[in-house]
């Protein structure tokens, strides 16, 4: 039996069989990736396609036996749904398709994207974009969340769901691209030297330390 993200494969309810969740960047899909996925999922006889929270499109219900063939037919990487790494970058469509929206949150969302997706770190690591304040992208409950405003971007940090669930905290505002890109390395990188504890999200870390010290150690870097 395939070990769970083995292969890209997640092993679903009934301990038989598997979902994949293929990788589409920010949840942006053409379609001819549309007609593959279905010609696909009708070809192994897929239980459910599903549009997940994170702006992936899942097929669940395959055989272990025909999770390389999937693949093989999809000709598509997986999305990082599982593991201890920077999972699926959540945009909203900003300024390229909503009239609220105030800043490019889905092209900066497609360079963190290309960057940082799949990154290994201590804890799972999620991103969030939005391009107003609105937050469309869930940013609240995002490890670092980018808040487009007319003046620029507002950082966040620390924000996760789950049992323990924390909100995210105001970093910075104002922040021009260049400056939130800089930001978003800055924190990335402060994880994965001080993240001694696996499993330990960014916000209990925060926690531990303090936030003004979290804040000065990225600001003042």
């Amino acid at each position: 039996m395939l070990q769970d993200g083995e292969k890209g494969a997640i092993i679903q309810r009934d301990k038989q069989t598997y979902a994949v969740a293929p990788h589409l960047p920010c949840g942006v899909v053409s379609t001819d990736t549309l007609r593959k996925l279905a010609d696909t999922a009708d070809k192994f006889n897929i239980v459910a396609v599903k549009v997940t929270s994170a702006s992936r499109i899942a097929l669940v219900g395959i055989k272990e036996e025909d999770v390389d063939a999937v693949w093989q037919d999809l000709e598509m990487s997986p999305g990082a749904a599982v593991g201890l790494c920077v999972r699926s970058i959540k945009a909203c469509p900003g300024t390229t398709f909503c009239k609220r929206g105030q800043q490019d949150s889905l092209g900066i969302g497609m360079l963190l994207d290309e960057k940082y997706h799949g990154l290994e770190l201590p804890g799972k690591f999620k991103i969030g974009v939005s391009g107003c304040p609105n937050q469309c992208a869930e940013n609240c409950i995002k490890d670092v969340g980018l808040v487009g405003t007319a003046k620029g971007w507002m950082v966040t940090v620390g924000g996760n769901g789950g049992n323990k669930s924390r909100l995210a905290q105001e970093l910075t505002r104002n922040a021009t691209t260049e400056e939130a890109l800089a930001i978003i390395n800055k924190i990335i990188k402060f994880y994965k030297e001080k993240g001694e504890k696996k499993h330990r999200r960014l916000g209990a870390l925060i926690d531990e330390m303090g936030f003004e010290e979290f804040q000065k150690a990225i600001l003042d870097a």
